[in-house]
């Protein structure tokens, strides 16, 4: 064998090595480059990732706040209680001790704390204070530190429960908004998450090195609202009263609105809920769930149907026929086409024939208003007069006005779900279809979308955007967004709006169907209005159901609230707008024009019903008293021969009526005297007085206090009920109002 071919064979075989050696080293140097070098920060990022562990910092949820300043969404603290399963050692312990301190079932705290193949198991997201300290106890006798944990944590609180629900909406378990203003800035009020970042182990120790951040949370911002405390319950009160007395089946729903902005002051549904607790039903749902067997699927069923309902804002997302009350935009787009004026008359005879229909379609008065006035067919509700005057509007105008009037797309309300109107299609829509839209049926709209095409009458004829949201500020109280108001279109004159309010002025003062919505003192314009459900019917097959509304503003010259109840469905007595509805808006307007610093003026008629509130005359000098009692004009009667007053009857801030109330002084230690409390129910509000003047009674009229300006008006209530004892002079509340049925 050749030595030297032999070693030049070695000798490439080396260099071949060599160079690939030296090409694997260059590779390896290469990636070790990228890794080290170009990839540290992302390679570092993956590590970090499996080594180190995540503690969400949850921020602060904003407050929701009225537009005076008080608070009516927060946060409390409360306690989350959970286990530390890798290190329980006795776990039946733990879970029978845990069970009984919070309720929570010992099969569920017993599995949870057996599951060591996790880090912690959550028992309890919200303990109460209480429910934490006992559990504090249990840990610290026991030393459970390592096994058992408690972290503090805020919960969505709102103080005043009920109040406005519909409207606020509330969040869910992960404290994220699901319905109302909750919802709809849940972005703005959530804020941003903060973590706290630490590195650890696979058994969950401390490493050998040191890595931790902490990345801070951002509180939400507080949205301030249009709500107005004050006016959201007296609205939620006089709403309650309507549905409970009129029999509600179907709930009932009312909103105060500015008609010039579209600030909404209040918004309301009866029945309401508590936010604290959305998931139980209210009394009158809750009756109806008791019709079912607990635990059955129908069961289920219906209570998630009774839940979502009640939930669901009548007023922004139910649909309804508005009839009488629509009969406002009828007349003013007459007057704003130059169709018709004030000069011109109708005759109705209870009914009118409309081409394309096979019967007449009737006036509710059924024998017919005879001739009526342009604003006489407003004031009565005359359905023959608005036909003929939609007839002289003609379809393709009519049609036009309808969706100007923003009958034919959202409000833009900031509050969720809210409905389209349901309608016809231009080229469905018929003589017939113009006939009875001219008087509110076969269409259907919002409670929203019907108070603001209202309000464009009110406020000079310009469409307004409702809205909740007044600004948004945060924990310093800056100004971080301000809503910016803004004028819609100019759908009528201001000349027509002012007609239109002084008609419906004088009908409430006068003999009009909204007269129960009269107040002493103000200008009222109202309109009520009876709708018919022809789509749903009862157990024989007829279509029973109403809807009784009342639309008003005040004052109706300058008009600063327009507000709307709506009660669907009425079952007890009358079905009338002008009886169901109409008294309450009374009584709303009356508890805030005050407080929104509108003054009332009366005039003659009203100084003739005028009520007064009683002095404090206890303690006074007799002459001091009748001088006092002389300067406001109140009757008085002396009872003793002291010098001084020892008592009064009725009691200081009683109210009566001025023209016959009467005050007992009392001088010395007589005794007072009762008397039983006669019937007056049915009885005109003169003949009421009277009698109760007679048995030495002073009254308190509520209800129609202009019930000398027609026929109709009688006691419907009477506090205290009749043989009632009753100590002379005390005050008897009588509620006086039309029955004759108008809308």
């Amino acid at each position: 064998m050749n030595i030297n071919k032999i070693s030049t064979k070695m000798m490439k075989r080396a260099i071949i090595l060599l160079i690939s050696f030296s090409l694997a080293c260059i590779l390896i140097v290469v990636a070790l480059f990228k890794l080290q070098i170009l990839g540290y920060d992302g390679y570092q990022n993956d590590v970090l990732d499996q080594l180190t562990v995540e503690t969400k910092v949850n921020p602060l949820r904003g407050n929701i706040i009225d537009r005076n300043g008080t608070v009516l969404a927060t946060n409390k603290t409360v306690w989350v209680l959970y286990l530390l399963p890798r290190n329980i050692e006795n776990p039946e312990f733990i879970a029978k001790n845990v069970s009984e301190i919070t309720g929570v079932k010992y099969e569920t705290v017993l599995d949870k704390a057996k599951k060591t193949g996790y880090k912690y198991q959550i028992i309890h997201k919200s303990l109460d204070k209480d429910t934490t300290n006992k559990i504090r106890e249990f840990i610290d006798k026991n030393n459970l530190t390592e096994q058992i944990q408690l972290n503090a944590s805020a919960k969505r609180y709102y103080p005043y429960t009920n109040l406005a629900a519909h409207t606020l909406g509330f969040v869910n378990a992960d404290g994220i908004g699901i319905y109302g203003l909750e919802r709809v800035y849940n972005n703005i009020l959530e804020g941003t998450s903060g973590k706290y970042i630490t590195a650890q182990n696979a058994q969950s120790g401390e490493m050998p090195f040191q890595y931790e951040k902490y990345i801070e949370s951002e509180d939400g911002y507080n949205l301030v609202s249009t709500i107005d405390l004050y006016i959201q319950y007296q609205l939620e009160s006089q709403l309650e009263l309507a549905a409970v007395e009129s029999g509600a089946q179907n709930r009932a729903a009312g909103i105060v609105m500015n008609p010039k902005t579209g600030e909404i002051y209040a918004m309301a549904v009866y029945p309401d809920f508590d936010l604290n607790e959305p998931y139980i039903l209210d009394k009158l749902s809750q009756a109806k769930l008791d019709n079912y067997e607990k635990g059955t699927k129908e069961y289920k069923n219906e209570y998630l149907n009774l839940l979502f309902t009640m939930w669901n804002n009548k007023a922004v997302t139910e649909l309804y026929e508005p009839g009488s009350t629509f009969k406002l935009i009828t007349t003013s787009v007459s007057l704003q086409e130059g169709v018709a004026n004030l000069s011109n008359s109708f005759h109705c005879s209870g009914s009118l024939k409309i081409d394309g229909f096979y019967r007449a379609i009737s006036c509710h008065k059924r024998t017919g208003h005879g001739t009526v006035t342009f604003a006489e067919a407003l004031q009565q509700s005359c359905n023959p007069s608005m036909m003929t005057l939609a007839s002289r509007i003609g379809k393709d105008k009519f049609y036009e006005y309808f969706k100007r009037f923003g009958y034919a797309g959202k409000t833009g309300i900031d509050l969720p779900s809210e409905s389209s109107g349901y309608y016809h299609s231009y080229n469905d829509f018929s003589n017939v279809s113009l006939a009875v839209y001219s008087f509110g049926q076969t269409f259907k709209t919002t409670p929203i979308q019907q108070l603001r095409a209202i309000s464009a009458v009110a406020n000079g004829g310009y469409l307004v955007t409702p809205h909740l949201l007044k600004e948004i500020v945060d924990n310093e109280g800056n100004t971080i967004y301000k809503y910016k108001e803004e004028k819609g279109e100019q759908v009528i004159s201001d000349e027509v709006s002012k007609t239109i309010s002084q008609i419906l002025k004088e009908g409430v003062d006068g003999a009009g169907g909204a007269k129960n919505a009269y107040v002493a003192g103000y200008s009222i314009a109202a309109k009520t209005g009876t709708s018919e459900k022809k789509d749903k019917y009862d157990a024989s097959g007829n279509t029973s159901y109403r809807v009784s509304s009342c639309v008003a503003y005040a004052p109706s010259e300058d008009a600063q609230v327009a507000v709307i109840i709506i009660v669907d469905e009425p079952s007890v007595g009358s079905k009338y707008g002008s009886v169901v509805a109409a008294p309450y808006v009374s009584n709303l307007m009356e508890l805030i024009l005050p407080y929104l610093g509108i003054k009332a003026t009366f005039n003659e008629a009203d100084k003739e019903h005028e009520q007064i509130k009683v002095p404090n005359i206890d303690n006074m000098s007799v002459s001091e008293a009748i001088e006092l009692l002389k300067n406001q004009e109140i009757e008085y009667e002396i009872i003793g021969d002291g010098e001084f007053v020892t008592g009064q009857m009725p009691k200081s801030n009683s109210i009566i009526y001025k023209k016959t109330g009467k005050i007992l002084i009392y001088t010395n230690d007589s005794a007072t005297t009762h008397n039983q409390v006669p019937n007056v129910v049915g009885k005109t509000a003169e003949e009421a007085n009277k009698i109760l003047a007679s048995y030495g009674f002073n009254v308190k009229i509520e209800g129609a206090t202009n019930f000398a300006v027609g026929q109709g008006a009688f006691v419907t209530s009477q506090f205290p009920m009749a043989d009632t004892s009753y100590e002379k002079g005390e005050v008897v509340t009588i509620t006086i109002l039309y029955t004759d049925e108008k809308d």
